[in-house]
């Protein structure tokens, strides 16, 4: 009798349950994972120079950097710049001009392939690349050179998307510049700290 009433309440459940005992599966949530888009822009302010070596001429300007790049992924990105002057000084070194006054500005722009190695948060990167150095408003006119730049630098990222970065570049590194010093030894460099936002 004990047996006949087990089997009777067992088939009651199953009756109940609709006849169906298939397991229940775990719902498992899956992360919603947000992908970053691998452009950044940038601002930088910095230090530029135009320098005569030979004569020890210099045209030195504070800067202001914009920055553009693409991130092809951890290792390499493309990266374009922009820098202009926002206040250009005129030293004339050993030359025999009496003038200290200089009215016009620096400029200069370059596009590089930016190779990177990441330590954690750090970043040790290079930049090689082309661009171009303009002083305008010289007695003469605009002196433009355009030319290999080379660099080196190094960021920090504060979050996903911000970091900060500084970095040296060489612009220039030849005998004259356009029609000025033809025959002297001319170069132009850069000093750049600022800040990258990723999208």
């Amino acid at each position: 009798m004990k047996r006949i009433l087990i089997s009777f309440v067992t088939a009651s459940a199953i009756v109940v349950a609709g006849g169906d005992l298939a397991p229940v599966e775990p719902v498992v949530e899956t992360p919603m994972v947000i992908e970053q888009s691998p452009f950044y822009l940038g601002v930088g302010i910095g230090d530029a120079t135009v320098n005569d070596d030979d004569t020890s001429e210099e045209f030195s300007s504070t800067t202001l950097m914009l920055q553009a790049g693409y991130l092809y992924n951890n290792y390499i990105a493309l990266e374009g710049r922009y820098t202009f002057g926002v206040d250009t000084d005129y030293d004339p070194g050993n030359t025999n001009s009496s003038s200290s006054d200089y009215n016009g500005d620096f400029s200069s722009w370059g596009i590089y392939l930016k190779p990177m190695y990441p330590i954690g948060n750090f970043s040790l990167y290079g930049l090689l690349g082309y661009g171009g150095v303009m002083l305008d408003d010289l007695a003469g006119g605009d002196a433009y050179e355009s030319a290999f730049h080379w660099g080196l630098g190094a960021s920090y990222a504060m979050s996903d998307n911000y970091s900060v970065f500084v970095d040296y570049v060489s612009m220039y590194d030849d005998t004259g510049f356009d029609y000025r010093a033809t025959l002297d030894d001319v170069d132009s460099d850069t000093w750049t700290f600022g800040v990258s936002y990723r999208f």
